[in-house]
């Protein structure tokens, strides 16, 4: 008998077997996937003896068993094995190691990898495992979310999925966070502060309650890096709520309520996008990470080389995706980077990149787009690039002057020449992300009020920032300039925008005003204390508010002063400017209904 007829008489042998035995795995998957990851949880934010401790550590061994079993039921089922390891190759080599370490923890009484990677970097040592459950998490997901999978056929709009999909990592990140061995402090961190931080960090603004340098122990460290990563690639939750919208048979014209991924025509229209924008962050990142590690300053205090590595992929993750929190006391305006200019300019480049968006930048230096654009010299970047680049290169522009010209002798008194070019580009650039290398608090009133107008705006489309986005900006002004010279129609670098786009600018910056005038008007409430005190002003609270909303991070120091009750109302605006004003919405207001009759024009006088 040959190998292929054996091959064949056991897939007749196994077919009636072969879906009730894989689907009660992909159950049992998702069950163990689960409960590993809270053993780990609890495994490494609290203390135990060292009996809980290897009970709880038995828990993860058998995961990995589990997962490794299931892998050779799925080699077993399918018809074509060689074709399976071909498409699974990256779990195919997650198995190795699982098998390779399960193996070595059997003989020798300990994994050989992971006790190499605990030599290296203890902190990695301690969270590989974190790692490959994740992933495997990840790759059940997408396992559920394939045609024909067994995920029930919940009917839930879009945008309820896409928030859900925040409000569950927030939620998670603050159980995390108040673990006792995530901080310093004695008892864990409090719950409001830690919901507080975790809705910071998955938001990506980087407004900070405490001292993230002191307060969090390295797993804490750890955990801001997960979730920082998390929440600026919402571009992965967003592909998988489009996978759920398409499984529940959702219209395809109710996918642009999501206010990031207006664009869906070139950002989501071609198959294996979602892997693509992944690599290309994966990739960013990486490169500013070695760029980072190789400038650092001999006056760095790092604990060993496994520290440097960490704190420089910390704030490349942190840079690329917009985020604005460092592992410094006072951010990048420590003593041992303030002066650092070189690192400024990484992660400069890193935040201009991330607030550009992935559109542009696929549009601007994706491989086939440059070799087309060479070839044919007639085809120029796309329109929603051009409104990307050059706003966001004009309000740069704007903002580096202006800084430069008002705070030459304030703030960046006793800087180099070059160093205070270096600052004003920095401090422009970073009005998305919260990233600081002056005191903020020290700014005067008028770059404070410059600063506030460039968070509203935000950076584009598609990006990791917040704000109203440079889209929107482009489309009023546009509007307005129209209005004023008597057109017909709003243009846009020879471009026609129709009444739909109009009307969701429009939509999106009134909700945003409306979304800050309520915020503040409530910090007034929760914060009255702190205002008839003198110390804290009405500005002050604007500032903070609109930074919170727009994602941004930068504050004048008022954050750790609020009360819970303030922090509460920042962390809603700062949840609200993430997921997109006008996401919630129409996640509150259902699907859209449409009349087939118009009433009467009416008239009246405007101004």
């Amino acid at each position: 008998m040959t190998w292929q007829s054996f091959r064949e008489r056991a897939n007749v042998w196994l077919y009636d077997s072969k879906e009730r035995v894989l689907g009660t795995f992909q159950w049992l998957t998702l069950l163990v996937i689960l409960s590993a990851l809270s053993v780990l949880a609890i495994y490494y934010g609290y203390e135990h003896d060292a009996e809980t401790s290897a009970s709880l550590f038995d828990v993860v061994k058998f995961s990995f068993g589990f997962y490794v079993l299931h892998y050779l039921v799925r080699v077993l089922y399918h018809f074509h094995p060689t074709t399976f390891f071909k498409e699974t190759w990256a779990e195919g080599v997650v198995m190795a190691v699982l098998l390779v370490e399960g193996v070595g923890d059997l003989l020798w009484g300990s994994p050989p990898l992971g006790q190499g990677l605990a030599v290296l970097m203890p902190s990695i040592g301690d969270f590989s495992t974190f790692l490959v459950q994740g992933y495997l998490f990840v790759a059940v997901l997408m396992e559920w979310m394939r045609p024909g999978s067994r995920l029930p056929r919940v009917r839930l709009h879009p945008a309820v999925i896409f928030i859900l999909s925040f409000v569950l990592l927030i939620v998670v990140g603050t159980w995390l966070l108040s673990m006792p061995l995530m901080s310093t402090v004695e008892g864990g961190m409090p719950l409001v502060d830690a919901f507080f931080t975790a809705t910071s960090a998955t938001c990506v603004t980087g407004l900070m309650s405490v001292d993230t340098m002191t307060y969090f122990t390295s797993k804490g460290h750890w955990v801001l890096l997960f979730l920082i990563q998390l929440g600026g690639l919402n571009f992965i939750a967003f592909g998988s709520f489009l996978a759920l919208a398409s499984k529940f048979g959702v219209a395809v014209k109710q996918h642009d309520v999501i206010e990031d991924f207006v664009n869906s025509g070139s950002l989501l229209g071609s198959s294996g996008t979602l892997g693509k924008v992944v690599a290309w962050c994966l990739g960013l990142e990486a490169l500013g990470a070695l760029a980072l590690m190789a400038l650092w300053s001999p006056e760095v205090a790092f604990n060993g080389l496994g520290d440097r590595i960490f704190s420089s992929v910390f704030h490349s993750v942190s840079a690329f995706n917009n985020a604005g929190i460092t592992l410094f006391t006072d951010g990048l305006a420590h003593p041992w980077v303030a002066t650092n200019w070189l690192v400024h300019w990484v992660i400069t480049i890193l935040v201009f990149l991330g607030a550009l968006g992935m559109v542009a930048m696929f549009d601007l230096f994706d491989v086939g787009k440059l070799r087309e654009r060479m070839t044919q010299p007639w085809r120029t970047i796309s329109f929603p690039t051009k409104i990307a680049l050059y706003f966001s290169l004009i309000l740069v522009g704007l903002g580096t002057a202006a800084f430069a010209a008002l705070e030459w002798t304030g703030t960046m008194e006793g800087l180099s020449w070059f160093g205070k070019f270096t600052t004003a580009v920095f401090q422009s650039v970073t009005r998305t992300s919260g990233f600081n290398t002056v005191d903020i608090g020290a700014v005067g009133m008028p770059m404070l009020f410059l600063l506030l107008v460039l968070m509203f705006i935000g950076a584009s489309s598609s990006s990791t920032g917040g704000g109203i986005k440079t889209s929107t900006l482009a489309i009023v002004l546009a509007d307005v300039w129209r209005t004023v010279r008597g057109a017909d129609h709003v243009q846009i670098f020879q471009r026609t925008v129709n009444g739909v786009l109009r009307s969701r600018a429009y939509s999106v910056l009134l909700f945003f005003l409306a979304g800050n005038l309520v915020g503040i008007f409530v910090l007034t409430l929760t914060e009255s204390t702190l205002l008839t005190q003198g110390s804290t002003t009405f500005f002050d609270l604007a500032f903070e508010h609109v930074s919170a909303m727009g994602t941004v991070g930068l504050s004048t120091g008022l954050t750790p002063l609020l009360s819970s009750a303030g922090k509460v109302v920042l962390s809603i605006a700062m949840f609200v400017g993430r997921v997109g004003t006008l996401t919630v919405a129409f996640a509150v207001g259902g699907r859209t209904s449409q009349s087939h009759f118009k009433y009467p024009e009416g008239h009246t006088m405007v101004g």
